[in-house]
Parts: C-alpha cells; structure tokens; sequence
C-alpha cells in the first residue's frame, strides 16, 4: 500500500478497532493511537539533514522502497514516518508498506534474530534485487534495548527508554545508517 493508504487505514481503525483483530484489545488500541500522534508529530517536524536530501535526490534510477510495519509499534511510529519524508520527493523511489500481520507475510523473510521484529526496510533495485536492509531500529537504541532486555527491564521501562531515546535524537541515527549503507 501507498504511504496514504497506509494513513487511511490507521484512521480506519482509530475509527472503528473492534473491526480489526487486535486493535479491539484496550492495550493494542492505546498503543495505536499513541503511535498516529507520534507519526503526526513527525510528518510536521521531521526535517531530513541536507546530506540525506541530496543522496536521495541523486537516485536516478528505479528503486522500491519497502516497509513492513503495523500501527501498532511503537518504533513504527518513528521510523515509518521519518522514512517517508526523507524519500518523499524522488519520483524514482517506490515508498510501498507491508504489514507485517497480513499476507504475503513478508516479514518471515526478513527476521531480526530470529523475531519478527518491525519496522524493516528493504530497498530493492529495478529488478527486485534487495540492496539493503534495515531495521527494526537504529543500531545504537538496538543495543541499548538487547541491554535492557538482558538485564530484565520492565516492559514499561523499556518503552520508556526507547522514546526518549527516539525524542533525543531526532532522526539522526536512522540518517547516518543510510548514509552509510548507501556508500
């Protein structure tokens, strides 16, 4: 689905979640509408640095961003929107979202240690060739979360960290991990 589908269907289920699977559970529906706030707060105020603009505008030729996501998660909400707007404006760039709980059940191709952990990117060139791979997270909140988990910190805890960890650094790791899976 485009970008926008992808909004509207996060709307539908802000609208009606008793018609969605999970989303009619309390919890799943909190997160979810946490999450369309987050992604809100970055599609007005997330700014690409000047040197991952001028990487994507240089892409010349076809390539097909893909994003495996749900409303639901919460390093979604970050990531998701971020990406979009730093590939938004290259007409060569397919920007396409998969969710992870709905065929053709990309994710299982794509699993991070075993886990279907989200949200990944895969950009694929022109023939369908994956270039590069990326997520769930930035690999510097990627430690600090296999940290805490090791050192069993509460899943409240856990959240917590992880978006001041996100409202701190802006974007700027996912930035520099392109950056440099590009050169």
């Amino acid at each position: 689905m485009t970008f926008q589908e992808y909004l509207d269907y996060f709307e539908r289920i802000l609208a009606s979640p008793q018609d969605y699977g999970p989303y009619s559970d309390a919890e799943y529906l909190n997160y979810t509408k946490l999450n369309w706030s987050r992604m809100n707060r970055w599609l007005k105020r997330f700014e690409p640095k000047d040197e991952i603009k001028n990487l994507i505008s240089s892409i010349t030729e076809p390539q097909h961003w893909i994003v495996i996501t749900e409303p639901w998660c919460g390093d979604a909400a970050h990531s998701v929107a971020q990406l979009y707007q730093i590939v938004k404006n290259n007409p060569n760039i397919d920007f396409d979202i998969q969710l992870r709980d709905a065929e053709p059940f990309l994710i299982d191709d794509y699993l991070t240690n075993g886990s279907k952990s989200i949200p990944k990117l895969i950009i694929r060139n022109d023939v369908g060739h994956d270039k590069i791979i990326w997520g769930p997270r930035p690999q510097k909140l990627q430690d600090l979360f296999e940290e805490m988990k090791v050192a069993e910190k509460s899943f409240e805890e856990v959240k917590e960290v992880m978006q001041k960890w996100y409202n701190e650094d802006k974007g700027e790791e996912l930035q520099k991990e392109l950056l440099i899976e590009f050169s």
